[in-house]
């Protein structure tokens, strides 16, 4: 399935099915105007920097469970943190885990194909498949559990429910909990001597898959509509930062030509 559908602008006359990845569902949730700009009329949101580090932490721990995953064993953290599941092995697990590909699904009332890289699968005494993500970041205590909800650690749930939802669309059975391996590099040291100290936790997840679809038809809405939404909110709340942006811009620019 992977070379299935187009991507790029969205083409409403086109009989290939349209891929959407699981990061312009997000975009979606966050502003509807920016998620129509982009891939409508190829308009981008401005991006951020690369987290490098982190993509090697990501890559690091990849290849480290993949150790436990050949041998059928727990991981350690496993064990430390009571969760009692192996690495999945599968056949599809590197395409599962790669950007371009991730686990796909083609929602045929839409003709969108919607796909996501996932970090890690885990897999339960009960057979159950469980989405896993790796986080790193730094801070002067460790990450032990996701911010209350209503806060930006709600990106981190919606992309493990969207995980979710897709293997359960490929007929898999998976666990209402997943997991987050969670790594905080400390700054509390009192010096760096080219050394960052890291605590990993693993904490879990219950997820509601529920509201995926309802989002997927709601997109297929927006790349039809010719008319520009409206602003979307912040994942914080508040207005679409992005939008204000280019709205007080716009603003400054009609008043420069005004005078």
């Amino acid at each position: 399935m992977s070379n299935i559908g187009y991507r790029g602008i969205y083409n409403n006359k086109a009989s290939t099915p349209y891929r959407l990845s699981r990061s312009k569902i997000e975009l979606f949730t966050q502003c509807q105007r920016c998620f129509w700009l982009e891939v409508v009329k190829g308009i981008k949101r401005p991006s951020s920097p690369p987290f490098n580090i982190n993509k090697a932490i990501d890559e690091l721990f990849k290849k480290e469970f993949d150790i436990y995953r050949k041998n059928k064993e727990q991981h350690p953290l496993m064990k430390q943190f009571g969760v009692d599941a192996i690495p999945f092995e599968h056949k599809d697990l590197d395409t599962w885990r790669h950007n371009f590909t991730g686990v796909q699904f083609l929602h045929e009332p839409t003709n969108l194909l919607i796909f996501g890289a996932v970090d890690d699968v885990w897999v339960n005494p009960a057979g159950e498949l469980i989405v896993v993500d790796y986080k790193a970041t730094a801070k002067d205590a460790p990450v032990t559990q996701l911010r209350e909800e209503g806060s930006w650690h709600d990106m981190y749930r919606r992309q493990m429910e969207v995980y979710q939802w897709l293997l359960r669309m490929n007929g898999f059975d998976v666990s209402n909990t997943g997991y987050f391996v969670y790594t905080t590099g400390s700054w509390a040291e009192e010096k760096f001597d080219s050394i960052l100290k890291f605590e990993t936790h693993v904490f879990g997840h219950t997820g509601d898959t529920a509201w995926v679809e309802g989002v997927v038809n709601d997109m297929k809405k927006c790349l039809e509509n010719s008319v520009m939404p409206p602003v979307g909110v912040a994942a914080m709340g508040g207005p679409c930062e992005h939008c204000e942006y280019a709205k007080a811009r716009t603003q400054l620019t009609l008043d420069h030509i005004k005078k």
